[in-house]
């Protein structure tokens, strides 16, 4: 009779069809250099989490400014120590709360601003002088990033304490998310404008989050997540080059957003690869010494694409997996996703479930007791190796098409993606893949959860205050503002400084927007 030990394992795989051996041995790899040091294999900072940890960035963000703000209030006293914003639909899209476009979207998937004064209540009384702030935005970043600082402003926050990051990663919509409202040509001159214009007003902001995680999200590989988010990091390095602006003064104020999925040891030597790959690029491509302009930092935050409404609590593990890799990874902050977000958006207790498991990982796991804790592992090296090479031929093919935005053109991403996605979704209907609850170890009966919903009236209340706010203001000084903002955006100057005066002087962020739809144009698909 054949003993277990001597029967052939099956073949395994990574999620970027990398095959697994049994086992691993010694054999040569990429550069490792030390934590802190090029090409930043083994982490960004020498210490790394034993100078300071990792920032525990939640991301929130519901209905009315006054409900996200007394979430916020929540948050910070349970522990947290960074703001997290989520934005509705509406306003991600450029859409004012009364619009009939954005009827039954107002509140929905993160908290509806459409002026000055609801920037004012989503912030009321938070310490912006000693808080970062994470906006997660895209097409109206610039707004968003104005709201905020008039905000800052009228707390006396001196300009180099004003503290966060807006995600500004256009071009990541285009490949999997869908919430841009003009073409990349002028969309990539707004991001530009954002960097030239926080490197004078605003030197403690993060102007942009190049963004891997909705790319996963869509049903990417780790590979492709890595290839598409750095060729678009590229793109975003030689946009604000042919603007005129300063590689070395820039590129230390870029930023990475990434996901944390399933396989826990592709996941760790993802980001271990990546911040390699970014490490080469700024030096071989564009020609930086700085190791501050070398050097990836990064956001990541748990998939939300692996959470299943059965058995709903066996998230709380999967959560807790992916919050592992990313700290193995080296992340600087990390949001963990609350184990009801497959049936709505968390409750305040999921919510402190998901902070409380970023707290045990930080001070009791021992995480943080020392730099790159897998480094020399045989098998996470290989893949991190491995992960590097597959990222590296997709970015040549990219270079091959003309870039990231001429990729984009030709739908290549997309349709990459969605070739990974469906291969994905066979592998798991199957029963290839393992979803535990969903296609195995499966419970016919299960405790009911009660997800959190977003209260119906508040949708008329948002309305309602959009109009009281325009029947408040100075119309024809609104009028005037973006007339400036208008010209400004017909020609070649920076757009962010007129835009400022116009929502100083209360236009809204639907108005703004509107104002450049007529200059610019909107997007459509192929």
């Amino acid at each position: 009779m054949t003993s277990p030990q001597s029967s052939v394992p099956a073949p395994r795989a990574t999620s970027s069809d990398l095959d697994i051996k049994v086992s691993y041995g010694p054999e040569p790899h990429g550069e490792l250099g030390e934590a802190g040091g090029f090409p930043f294999t083994r982490g960004p900072y020498s210490t790394m989490y034993r100078g300071r940890p990792w920032t525990i960035r939640q991301y929130a963000g519901f209905g009315t400014a006054r409900e996200t703000n007394r979430r916020f209030k929540a948050l910070l006293a349970a522990g947290q120590t960074g703001l997290s914003v989520a934005f509705d639909l509406p306003t991600q899209m450029g859409i004012d709360s009364d619009s009939p476009r954005a009827l039954g979207e107002v509140g929905k998937v993160g908290v509806a601003i459409d002026s000055l004064a609801d920037m004012r209540t989503l912030l009321d009384g938070l310490p912006l002088g000693e808080v970062s702030t994470s906006m997660t935005i895209n097409a109206t970043a610039p707004i968003l990033l104005l709201l905020y600082q008039l905000v800052a402003e009228e707390q006396e926050v001196q300009s180099d304490r004003i503290r966060g990051t807006v995600q500004n990663d256009i071009l990541k919509e285009y490949i999997a998310r869908g919430t841009y409202i003009y073409p990349p040509k002028p969309s990539m001159r707004l991001v530009t404008d954002l960097f030239a214009y926080c490197g004078r007003e605003l030197p403690g902001w993060n102007t942009i989050s190049i963004s891997g995680y909705h790319i996963r999200e869509a049903g990417a590989t780790a590979a492709q997540e890595l290839a598409f988010t750095i060729a678009n990091g590229i793109a975003y390095v030689e946009a604000a080059l042919d603007a005129g602006l300063d590689v070395e003064e820039f590129a230390p104020r870029l930023s990475f957003f990434w996901n944390s999925h399933n396989h826990l040891f592709e996941e760790v030597a993802k980001f271990r690869a990546a911040r390699r790959m970014w490490a080469y690029a700024m030096r071989d491509r564009f020609a930086t010494h700085s190791p501050t302009s070398q050097r990836m930092r990064f956001h990541t935050q748990t998939a939300g694409s692996t959470l299943v409404a059965r058995q709903p609590e066996n998230n709380i593990v999967r959560t807790t997996v992916q919050a592992l890799a990313a700290t193995l990874g080296g992340t600087q902050s990390l949001h963990t996703n609350a184990y009801d977000e497959a049936l709505g958006l968390p409750t305040e207790h999921s919510a402190t479930i998901a902070l409380r498991t970023q707290q045990i990982l930080a001070e009791e796991s021992g995480l943080a007791d020392t730099v790159d804790p897998l480094a020399g592992s045989y098998y996470v090296e290989s893949l991190t190796d491995r992960l590097e090479e597959a990222a590296g031929r997709l970015i040549d093919r990219i270079d091959r098409l003309g870039g990231a935005v001429a990729a984009i053109e030709a739908e290549f991403p997309q349709r990459e993606i969605e070739e990974a996605a469906y291969r994905a979704s066979m592998r798991i209907e199957r029963g290839e893949q393992t979803v535990v609850g969903v296609n195995r170890y499966v419970d016919e009966e299960e405790s009911p959860i009660q997800p959190w919903k977003v209260d119906p009236t508040l949708e008329s209340g948002q309305r309602e205050r959009v109009v009281e706010w325009r029947q408040g203001r100075e119309e024809g000084e609104v009028v005037r503002s973006l007339e400036k903002m208008v010209q400004e955006a017909r020609g070649d100057g920076n757009i962010m400084y007129p835009m400022k005066e116009s929502l100083a002087a209360g236009a809204t962020l639907g108005e703004v927007s509107d104002a450049l739809r007529r200059v610019f144009g909107t997007y459509r698909t192929l």
